[in-house]
């Protein structure tokens, strides 16, 4: 097994990765992917304190996860979009141009968390949507999105170490084909907003793409082989596709989706999912 800790660059303390060396019974010596920012070293079972250790370092800004040390680098990345590889919810963007973004926010939040069935969910939010011009999908992916930092070296280092990448959302094609073109993905799988006569209408296609569909995206896309993959996202309907991956991270997740994740990321940025997998940052290929 392989204790990681990652943290924003710069700010992990030597100290500290060598005081759990120590409270671990680590079996070899500490290996830093990158200075002062992650580490690993190997130890003989998973410690049983883990999840206190991990609330006790938290203030810390310090990511701790127990992962296998064998076929770590992954062949396939599967990734959410929205609040995962950029920092906003589109339709939650949309209904702020449309005047009822609170309203909107707040059943996102709340089926994100697992608290709402998310097909009801998106048809009550893409409802709240209609009349909306179709151009201003455009107009939001201009001035309201922005990518979540890390994700085109995630997406660099993996292809070109022979990996593909697959944007699959609960959210909509008119969002993700973009997203996936500025980003680097192979592949995108969403939703799609109903448009006629210029407008939105007010209607999502069908059938919804939620949480079995993003475990049949991960099926499709492995062969049938989810061990080849790394899966990352946010929301309740990430947690299929995270928990059958081979290496399955909640990245900056809701709390439903945090405490189930085998791996979690809470502090670090994108790249951390190439240190999971044991890629160091002079490996890191840098989107030109």
């Amino acid at each position: 097994m392989i204790i990681s800790l990652i943290a924003p660059a710069g700010t992990l303390d030597p100290a500290l990765v060598s005081s759990l060396q120590s409270a671990f019974g680590a079996t070899g010596d500490a290996l830093w992917l990158s200075p002062d920012e992650a580490a690993e070293f190997p130890v003989a079972d998973r410690p049983a304190n883990l999840e206190d250790v991990r609330r006790d370092i938290a203030p810390m800004g310090v990511d701790l996860n127990c992962l296998a040390a064998e076929n770590r680098q992954k062949s396939l990345l599967i990734a959410d979009m929205d609040s995962t590889m950029i920092e906003q919810e589109c339709i939650d963007e949309l209904a702020a141009e449309a005047g009822v973004g609170p309203r909107v926010a707040d059943i996102t939040a709340r089926a994100m968390n697992g608290e709402l069935d998310f097909n009801e969910a998106l048809i009550e939010r893409v409802g709240l949507l209609r009349d909306l011009p179709s151009d201003i999908i455009d107009h939001v992916i201009a001035t309201r999105i922005t990518l979540a930092k890390g994700g085109k070296t995630l997406v660099s280092t993996m292809k070109a170490n022979g990996a593909r990448a697959a944007l699959v959302s609960g959210g909509f094609l008119q969002f993700t084909t973009k997203i996936a073109a500025q980003l680097g993905f192979d592949e995108t799988r969403a939703n799609t907003l109903i448009e006629g006569n210029g407008k939105l209408t007010g209607e999502v296609g069908m059938p919804i793409l939620g949480r079995d569909a993003k475990v049949d995206a991960l099926m499709d896309f492995t062969v049938n082989q989810p061990e080849i993959a790394i899966a990352g996202g946010d929301g309740a309907n990430d947690l299929g596709m995270i928990e059958r991956a081979g290496l399955g991270v909640a990245l900056h997740a809701k709390p439903v989706v945090a405490a189930a994740a085998p791996l979690r990321i809470d502090h670090a940025d994108l790249t951390a999912l190439l240190y999971l997998q044991g890629y160091a940052r002079d490996a890191f290929v840098y989107d030109k």
